[in-house]
């Protein structure tokens, strides 16, 4: 899953032409924020090393500086700008400040994974660096996280262009790898949205349940009160 503004076709073009610098490029810029199919572009390189016209090895230590690089530059832009960014458009969709607060909390208990794991989900492996340095992860943390994930996350696609590419061809390659992201990327976002739904609703029902009992402790007080009355009168 990702938000392609090139083609497929466009992309392996640019791959043979530019090689090494478009797969390096292509994912730097991806792990900035921009829209650019970084995951895509590194397929193509596999499926280029795979036919002999760019070299193997060459192709993941690319892809992985890429992403690395790119993801440094995510963290520090999150460290010291993403949480004013962050409050500003919660305040937009009309999020509150403590809702936005106990994101910021649950992400960063899961920080590690989300860094590590979000490099084969493609928003994901966009915004997961930017919230890193927004939840506050210790930057040596973040440095073994990202860098480990860049690497493994470089070998897999590419090894996995670089193999599957001689019997499968590369348009059906970024098909899979599309229907991948888009099913790791829901799963992902049930496992951060239905938690933070059910908690909500769990403080709604406590809220209106103390209302509920507020309001019958009020009517018996005056309940009583009227009683008052009636037995001084006897």
């Amino acid at each position: 899953m990702s938000l392609e503004l090139i083609s497929p076709e466009a992309i392996e073009q640019l791959a043979q032409q530019y090689g090494y610098w478009a797969i390096f490029l292509g994912i730097l810029l991806e792990n900035l924020g921009l829209p650019i199919p970084g995951e895509t572009v590194t397929l193509a390189g596999g499926f280029l090393a795979g036919s002999d016209q760019l070299n193997y090895w060459w192709v993941v230590g690319d892809a992985a500086l890429g992403a690395t690089i790119g993801g440094n530059l995510g963290y520090w832009i999150g460290r010291y700008g993403g949480w004013a960014l962050l409050l500003n458009l919660g305040k937009l969709f009309r999020i509150k400040e403590a809702q936005i607060e106990e994101l910021r909390r649950q992400f960063g208990e899961n920080a590690g994974k989300a860094v590590f794991f979000g490099r084969f989900i493609a928003l994901l492996r966009i915004f997961a660096s930017p919230l890193a340095g927004i939840a506050g992860m210790p930057y040596w943390r973040f440095t073994l996280y990202n860098t480990v994930g860049a690497l493994t996350w470089a070998t897999v696609m590419v090894s996995l262009a670089y193999f599957a590419g001689q019997i499968v061809p590369l348009e059906k390659l970024f098909t899979l790898a599309s229907q991948f992201g888009v099913v790791a990327f829901l799963l992902v976002a049930a496992w951060i949205v239905v938690p933070f739904w059910l908690e909500s609703r769990k403080s709604k029902q406590l809220v209106a349940e103390s209302a509920k009992g507020n309001a019958i402790v009020i009517n018996e007080a005056m309940g009583q009160q009227d009683k008052e009355p009636n037995l001084n009168k006897d």
